[in-house]
């Protein structure tokens, strides 16, 4: 795989929840630290996702906002 993105996370599929039209990935991406995506239910199937498969979180962003109260 190449890809042009330079935040990736390489970790382990924790969960697949399909819903109606997206389907919600966890990706554990260090020891008790875990990444969320919701991508669509097709691309969930294309990738053929399954708890303990490993895959990338990639981050593309044209903004990161940090705030503190």
């Amino acid at each position: 795989m190449k890809i042009s993105a330079r935040n990736t996370m390489k970790g382990t599929v924790k969960s697949v929840a399909p819903g109606m039209v997206t389907t919600e990935i966890v990706l554990e991406v260090a020891p008790g630290l875990e990444v969320t995506s919701v991508i669509t239910k097709s691309s969930a199937e294309n990738l053929g996702l399954k708890v303990g498969d490993t895959a990338y979180a990639v981050v593309k962003a044209s903004d990161v906002i940090v705030a503190v109260d």
